[in-house]
């Protein structure tokens, strides 16, 4: 009996001993991770604190400016590209040759059809003179109506045949022309999507030309507030990047957004002006519809804007000063600025640009 309790006594002290150890170890382990973690060199950041802003009291819309008359210059030849005569920001003139397309098959099939012409030439000219002869023939009475039917038959045949060929020409000639592309009319070359040596397909844009001077804005507007916009009304545009406001005037107001995802598009047309603009600035329009509230909305630079998929969202700041993405759902763009509808609220610090890549957790030092 003494003996068992012994054992027991044993068996009890060895457990607690080995408890005790892996609680040390835990421990000492624990202590280590945190250490490692207070080790991790902080990434420099800068930050933001969000503010709501109180939007116009008028409709605003957002787009880009393009230039009112432009072109995607393509071919309908399939060949490489042999020279390309002109680069991006040249001045061309309305017929100026802009590049050219290998030809060596559409060459060979003129120098046939050229061929062929002759040859149907040749067999008009014979079958003409027998229809005259024949002709003469049978109004002496020296050649038989059947005879005369024959030559007149022979003869058509023979002139269909020379149009065709003269036409299949006038085809060969057409397909030509595709082989030198030439400037549609007097502009500017501002993008050249093909090089020397490059295959070009039909269809498949070459070049883009546009024509300075007259410039225009497409704009997006929701189907909320499409009603109140109306043809030939006056407008403000206002480009942030150059801080300066145009007149405008809209052109075309579309009647459906099947395939603009509920918003429906406005051309606006830019008023002559100094300020120096160019395609594809950003823009938003002011139209003059007076809403019945102004309303607050949270806005925040595009470029702070994470994005994983379809899901979109922003570094915050957490209270242990550790870098948190927060997803969010967005509303309408106005230039380099995104509206906010949820996952920001007033006076939250969010990141703006950082000096290392962000994940979440990372230690992050405010500067």
């Amino acid at each position: 009996m003494i003996q068992r309790t012994k054992q027991r006594s044993i068996r009890i002290l060895s457990r607690i001993t080995v408890g005790f150890s892996l609680a040390l170890l835990l421990i000492s382990c624990g202590g280590k991770e945190k250490s490692v973690a207070e080790e991790t060199t902080a990434i420099p950041v800068m930050v933001r604190s969000v503010s709501e802003v109180t939007s116009d009291p008028f409709l605003m819309a957002s787009g880009k400016i393009e230039a009112a008359k432009s072109a995607n210059i393509s071919t309908r030849m399939m060949g490489y590209v042999d020279k390309v005569y002109v680069q991006i920001g040249d001045h061309v003139r309305q017929g100026q040759l802009l590049l050219s397309v290998n030809n060596a098959d559409v060459s060979a099939k003129l120098a046939q059809v050229n061929a062929g012409i002759t040859e149907a030439k040749a067999a008009f000219t014979n079958a003409e003179k027998d229809f005259n002869r024949f002709t003469a023939l049978f109004a002496e009475n020296s050649a038989s109506q059947k005879e005369l039917d024959d030559m007149t038959a022979r003869y058509n045949m023979a002139k269909a045949r020379l149009e065709a060929a003269e036409q299949m020409k006038n085809e060969v000639n057409a397909q030509l022309s595709y082989a030198n592309i030439v400037a549609p009319f007097k502009g500017v070359v501002t993008n050249k999507f093909i090089n020397a040596g490059d295959m070009a397909k039909p269809g498949m844009p070459l070049m883009e030309v546009e024509a300075p001077g007259k410039y225009q804005v497409m704009a997006m507007v929701p189907e909320s507030e499409i009603a109140g916009v109306k043809t030939e009304t006056d407008v403000v545009v206002l480009l942030k990047s150059i801080d300066q406001e145009v007149k405008g005037k809209v052109a075309e107001v579309s009647t459906s957004s099947k395939n603009t995802g509920g918003q429906y598009m406005v051309k606006v047309v830019l008023e002559q002006t100094d300020a120096s603009i160019l395609s594809g600035m950003y823009a938003s329009v002011k139209f003059p519809i007076a809403r019945k509230a102004t309303t607050s909305a949270v806005m925040i630079p595009t470029s702070a804007l994470v994005e994983n998929g379809e899901l979109t969202g922003v570094y915050t700041v957490s209270q242990s000063q550790t870098a948190l993405l927060r997803w969010l759902r967005l509303g309408r763009t106005f230039g380099d600025q995104v509206e906010v509808l949820s996952g920001l609220s007033e006076e939250e610090q969010y990141i703006l640009s950082a000096e290392g890549k962000l994940y979440n957790g990372a230690r992050i030092s405010i500067q």
